[in-house]
């Protein structure tokens, strides 16, 4: 079995869009990794194979974006938590302005179906900003 087939798979069992897996994939416009920023800065995300749309239905090839402050991504299949480290982006957002503590922070880009289930890590971005 591919990767790729035992993914498609893993979706359809817990209920979310194979074909975002199958061939969708989530970055940061802006800031790039490595970046030095002010602390308040300007967050643009994207989605390449895959469309952004608001939370609340599940259809095929769609989801949105949440953004993890210094944490790691969500298993597949995990509904992403609401709290001040996991933003959510429900509304189909693909721009935010982050405010965070001086030092360095890592921003995870997750996206997820329309219940906030996350398609893992395959399906998010890490980088790291230095605050200044």
């Amino acid at each position: 079995m591919t990767r790729i087939h035992s993914l498609i798979v893993a979706a359809c069992a817990v209920g979310f869009s194979s074909l975002a897996m199958a061939g969708g994939s989530v970055h940061f416009i802006a800031p790039v990794d490595g970046a030095t920023v002010t602390q308040e800065f300007a967050v643009k995300m994207g989605a390449e194979g895959i469309k952004v749309q608001p939370a609340g239905a599940l259809m095929d090839g769609t989801g949105h974006h949440h953004l993890i402050v210094d944490g790691k991504p969500i298993a597949a299949g995990v509904a992403v938590p609401a709290d001040a480290t996991h933003l959510h982006f429900g509304k189909g957002q693909t721009e935010t302005t982050l405010k965070l503590a001086p030092g360095q922070h890592t921003l995870t880009l997750q996206f997820a179906d329309g219940l906030h289930q996350s398609y893992g890590p395959d399906m998010s971005q890490t980088i790291t900003v230095t605050v200044k």
